[in-house]
């Protein structure tokens, strides 16, 4: 095992048990779950022993991991500390963890605007990018929770579909327009209660008496997306990730804006200690809200009348 892979195997393991579960670990350290299963299987493998049991309050040490616990917890703690250290030589970089879906639909297609202004920053955002993954800490991260950060917007969801599709209803029954038609879900809508789906949705507006449970199921809303553009059904999702798409005409919406739900938590932005002093960082933060400022009076804009020249059933 390489020198560098070993270091992030053992990272995925030490986060692992401070947070109790791959996928916390994952969202901390901005990889997928698979992939911190991967790294630790990896260090497990070389040693030939497991090091990870799963418990009653989640994951916890093997008995053979034991006496090497309170050494791994310094040692990334040191990690942390040598990376603020090391931040005065990496002026030029910013490293950022994010929601994977808002780091690929809201932030990807705008943060061109900003790399045109600031060509010299470089970003790592959620282990890909103009630089390499580095142990420690990112230094911002956005997620969509009720956890402590600054509000940056919230989204409202709302259903969605391509232009064929609109006029595939549009001779439907008024009341149950959505009734045969194909429902597309995100996995999130699947696992979390509070990520707003076609259940919640018609069960607030209507349009489908059975079924809303029903359809394909997508990993992402990247993905959704993609289904969406080519007509092959209908989508509830974050209006934010649609504007480009809405104004460009490549999706549309089957029923006015106001029929939505509004997300239960904001995105919310939270600094590591010290970032925001960084000028790179100050740069990039300023732009952030301005642009996040933009998406929350869209998004209003949206919910409250109908944009004119924007094509709506």
């Amino acid at each position: 095992m390489a020198p560098l892979t070993h270091l992030k195997s053992l990272q995925a393991l030490e986060m692992a048990l401070r947070t109790g579960s791959l996928k916390a670990a994952a969202e901390r350290l901005g990889i997928t779950p698979a992939a911190v299963g991967q790294r630790i299987r990896a260090i497990e493998d070389r040693l030939g022993t497991v090091l990870l049991e799963r418990g009653p309050a989640g994951l916890k040490a093997a008995p053979e991991l034991d006496a090497a616990i309170a050494d791994l917890t310094l040692a990334f703690e040191a990690l942390e500390r040598a990376t603020l250290t090391l931040d005065l030589q990496r002026e030029s970089e910013i490293h950022i963890v994010a929601d994977p879906d808002w780091a690929e639909l809201w932030l990807q297609p705008r943060i061109a605007a900003f790399r045109t202004e600031h060509p010299n920053i470089r970003f790592c955002i959620n282990g890909e990018g103009d630089v390499p993954l580095r142990l420690g800490s990112p230094d911002l991260r956005v997620t969509c929770d009720d956890g402590p950060g600054e509000p940056l917007y919230s989204d409202v969801f709302l259903p969605v579909t391509g232009p064929d599709n609109t006029r595939r209803i549009a001779d439907g029954i008024p009341a149950l327009l959505m009734e045969g038609m194909p429902l597309l879900h995100l996995k999130a809508q699947r696992d979390r209660d509070e990520v707003p789906g076609w259940v919640a949705w018609c069960r607030r507006f209507g349009q489908r008496e059975r079924g809303a449970d029903r359809g394909v199921t997508y990993p992402n809303a990247r993905l959704a997306l993609t289904a969406v553009r080519t007509n092959v059904g209908f989508l509830v999702c974050g209006l934010s990730f649609l504007l480009e798409d809405l104004a460009a005409g490549t999706v549309e919406l089957p029923f006015p804006a106001a029929q939505h739900i509004r997300a239960p938590y904001p995105y919310r932005l939270a600094l590591r200690e010290g970032a925001g002093k960084r000028p790179q960082v100050a740069r990039f933060l300023a732009w952030l809200r301005d642009a996040s400022g933009t998406t929350a009076c869209e998004i209003e804009r949206w919910v409250r009348q109908d944009p004119p020249g924007v094509r709506q059933n």
